[in-house]
């Protein structure tokens, strides 16, 4: 083998090995959606595609209603078709009880979603327009809001009910150097290697925000016994040990190892009373998902880590299309915020 022909088998080598190292990277970095994201105090992110995959020979559409089926008409865009991913960061409001309520949004949608017809759509229903680095920010008032949205992407939409432009304009920022793998918010960076691989659904920090009432966490009528501003991951994954069901998995950070105790206890005595609460529920695909899941909780404690387990039915999702068939139940128009 000449030197020439050496040389070239060095060069070739080593782009392999550096094409080999990228390749690994971004298998390790979060999702360009969630990189995008701004600075929040939690990030949630939900991959459709898998499930579509998974559950689509269960699954049956809903039914529109005149509304939603107008949008559809209008932009060609249905969102139970076309949105393939959902990047959302929570904002906490400085005042709860103000205008804004307690949280407000900002997401990065991917899929087929973008368009001339939808910015006719966005155009038609803008009370005001804003060009930022060569793109349009539309402003749409909802409910006392105003929803601020942008097509960053052909196939990425960016939306954010935040008063005011900020988180819009960071996110069309953070697109220009999206294909850095490891960039994003310092929230995405420090919480996201905890997220456990092949999750097709997870959110870390304050993500209990939205079901803030007077600073604890409510759920379903139930108050955990953790603060809303507990920093907590939390999953869903593919249960490889039974196909077709799905792992739910949420890990919370206690201030030290003798609150974790003390919180792991009261959570476990609290799935305790809520079987005995959802025992007499109807069988319809809601509560029987909500019974399967109390049923397999499992509450532990790791040091200062309260973490709670358990295991879903992949088949639930099946029996809740069935059941959200009406129209007044399914098929809603899309509502970018509020």
């Amino acid at each position: 083998m000449n030197r020439r022909t050496r040389r070239t088998l060095l060069v070739v080598a080593g782009v392999l090995v550096l094409l080999a190292v990228a390749v690994f990277l971004r298998s390790k970095a979060p999702p360009e959606a969630a990189r995008l994201l701004p600075e929040s105090d939690g990030i949630l992110f939900l991959d459709l595609k898998p499930v579509r995959t998974f559950f689509r020979k269960d699954m049956k559409p809903p039914q529109r209603v005149p509304e939603y089926q107008q949008f559809v008409d209008a932009t060609g865009i249905d969102w139970e078709r076309d949105l393939d991913q959902a990047a959302v960061a929570l904002h906490r409001m400085e005042d709860p009880k103000g205008p804004n309520g307690p949280v407000a949004y900002s997401m990065v949608l991917v899929g087929r979603l973008t368009g001339p017809r939808l910015n006719a759509w966005l155009d038609a229903h803008a009370t005001t327009r804003e060009s930022y680095e060569g793109h349009t920010v539309y402003s749409i008032p909802s409910e006392g809001r105003t929803v601020r949205v942008s097509q960053i992407g052909y196939d990425m939409l960016a939306v954010s009910n935040f008063p005011t432009p900020e988180k819009i304009h960071s996110i069309i920022d953070s697109h220009r150097t999206a294909a850095l793998p490891f960039a994003g918010s310092p929230l995405l960076s420090q919480h996201f290697h905890e997220v456990p691989l092949l999750s097709i659904a997870w959110g870390v920090g304050q993500i209990g925000l939205p079901f803030n009432e007077s600073g604890a966490i409510s759920i379903l009528g139930f108050q955990l016994p953790i603060q809303a501003d507990s920093t907590i991951v939390a999953s869903v994954a593919p249960e490889l040990a039974r196909p077709g069901a799905l792992r739910l998995r949420v890990e919370e950070t206690a201030p030290s190892a003798d609150a974790a105790q003390s919180q792991a206890s009261a959570l476990a005595s609290l799935v305790t009373v809520a079987r005995g609460f959802t025992a007499p529920l109807g069988e319809n695909a809601a509560n029987r998902g909500l019974k399967e899941i109390l049923a397999t909780a499992e509450v532990t404690q790791s040091h200062n880590r309260v973490i709670v387990k358990a295991t879903l039915a992949g088949s639930m999702f099946a029996g809740l299309a069935s059941d959200a068939g009406g129209p007044d139940d399914a098929g809603s128009a899309p509502r970018l915020g509020r």
